[in-house]
C-alpha cells in the first residue's frame, strides 16, 4: 500500500499561525523572527523587521531595552500582566507580555509572548453587543410588523372615503391621511432594514468610497471638506456594492451634520491584521476610519447610538447607524466608534476572504 505524502509544516510555520503575537530576539537584542499577530499588533513589517535592533523594528519596545538587556545576560525571564506599550503617533497596546530566555546553538536569546488585553475584552464587548444588537432587531421587527397592519388599513380607509366623497374639501382631508400613513410605511420600511441577503461581487473599495465621497462633497458647505487617505496596497473585497454604499453614505451623512458650515471629514483606509470580530479570527481586513472635526459625541451616548430610535439631534431619527451596522454585520465585519471634542472616529471592519 502506498501511502500519502506528508506535507513538512515548519516551526515557522507554527509560529505564524499563533493568535499570541511572538517575537524572538538573538544576543544582540535584533529581531530573529516575528509572527503574522506581532506585525499586526504593532503595525510593523516583517520584511524591515528581521535583523533590525527591536526598539527600531517594534518602536513600542524602546523604553524596555535595558530590562531585556538584563533578562538576556542573567538568563531569567519575567511576566508583566497589562503592560502598556507605547510609540509616538500611536496609541498605547496594552499585553499580557512574558518574556523567556533561550539557547540557539550556543547563542542566548529571548523569547517574548505577547497576549493583546484589548483583543481580550473586545471578544467579550462584541460578544454582549451582538446580543443586545439581535434582540433589539427582533423587538423592531415585531413592533414594526404589529403597525404595517392596521397603517394598511388606514389607508384603504382613506381611499375608500376618498371614493366616496370626491369633493375637494373631504378629499384634502383623505390626502393628508393617506400622506401620513405612507412616511409611517416609510419610516417602518427603514426599520426593518433590507430584507435581503448580500449580493457580493469583488470590487476595489476605494472606487466605492470614491462615489460615496463625492455625493457628500456636493452636499457639503464651501467650508467643509471631505479628505481622503487610502492605503493602495488594499486587494480587492466581496462585498454588496449598494449596501455598502448605503452603510457608508449614512455615516458620512452624520458627520456632515456634526461639523455643520466648517471643518473636516477623512475617509481613511488601513488593513489589519489578524483581527478578531467577534469569535472569529481573521488573517485580513480592512479598516475603513471616517473622522470628523465636530464637537463628538457625549461619553454617555457612544454605548447607545447604534441601537435604533437613539440620536443625538433633534431632527434625527435614530435610524442610520443602527442600520449600517446591520449592513456591515451582515458583510461579517463590524462598527466602532470613539469620539473625543473636535474627533470622531468611526471604524469600518470588513473583512477580506483570501483563497
Amino acid at each position: 500500500m502506498k501511502l500519502g505524502v506528508r506535507s513538512r509544516v515548519t516551526a515557522e510555520d507554527v509560529i505564524d499561525g499563533l493568535t499570541t503575537a511572538v517575537i524572538a530576539l538573538d544576543e544582540g537584542l535584533r529581531v530573529s523572527t516575528i509572527n503574522s499577530a506581532a506585525e499586526g499588533l504593532f503595525e510593523v513589517s516583517r520584511r524591515l523587521a528581521l535583523g533590525a535592533p527591536l526598539a527600531e523594528a517594534v518602536p513600542h519596545f524602546a523604553p524596555h531595552e535595558a530590562r531585556l538587556r538584563r533578562a538576556l545576560d542573567t538568563s531569567t525571564g519575567f511576566i508583566e500582566r497589562e503592560a502598556k506599550l507605547t510609540r509616538n503617533g500611536s496609541a498605547a497596546v496594552t499585553v499580557d507580555l512574558t518574556t523567556t530566555p533561550f539557547v540557539v546553538g550556543r547563542k542566548p536569546g529571548l523569547l517574548m509572548e505577547m497576549l493583546p488585553v484589548e483583543r481580550q475584552l473586545r471578544i467579550s464587548r462584541d460578544g454582549l453587543f451582538q446580543t443586545q444588537f439581535d434582540a433589539s432587531r427582533e423587538l423592531i421587527r415585531g413592533l414594526a410588523h404589529e403597525i404595517k397592519n392596521p397603517l394598511g388599513g388606514i389607508r384603504g380607509a382613506a381611499q375608500l372615503l376618498e371614493h366616496e366623497f370626491p369633493d375637494s374639501q373631504h378629499r384634502e382631508y383623505t390626502r393628508v391621511i393617506i400622506r401620513e400613513v405612507d412616511r409611517l410605511q416609510n419610516l417602518v420600511n427603514r426599520m426593518l432594514g433590507p430584507n435581503r441577503a448580500p449580493q457580493k461581487t469583488l470590487l476595489n473599495i476605494h472606487e466605492l468610497l470614491e462615489h460615496v465621497r463625492r455625493l457628500v462633497q456636493a452636499e457639503a458647505p464651501a467650508g467643509v471638506a471631505v479628505l481622503r487617505d487610502y492605503d493602495p496596497s488594499i486587494p480587492e473585497l466581496a462585498v454588496d456594492r449598494e449596501q455598502i454604499i448605503q452603510a457608508v453614505l449614512n455615516i458620512l451623512r452624520n458627520a456632515l451634520q456634526a461639523v455643520g458650515t466648517q471643518g473636516t471629514i477623512t475617509l481613511r483606509t488601513r488593513t489589519r491584521r489578524q483581527l478578531t470580530i467577534g469569535p472569529t479570527r481573521h488573517k485580513l481586513a480592512v479598516q475603513i476610519d471616517i473622522e470628523d472635526s465636530g464637537p463628538g459625541v457625549p461619553p454617555d451616548m457612544i454605548e447607545k447610538i447604534f441601537y435604533p430610535m437613539v440620536t443625538t439631534r433633534a431632527e434625527g431619527t435614530g435610524l442610520g447607524l443602527p442600520l449600517s451596522q446591520y449592513l456591515v454585520h451582515s458583510h461579517g465585519g463590524l462598527i466602532e466608534c470613539r469620539s473625543r471634542p473636535g474627533c470622531t472616529v468611526f471604524s469600518i471592519y470588513l473583512p477580506i476572504e483570501t483563497a
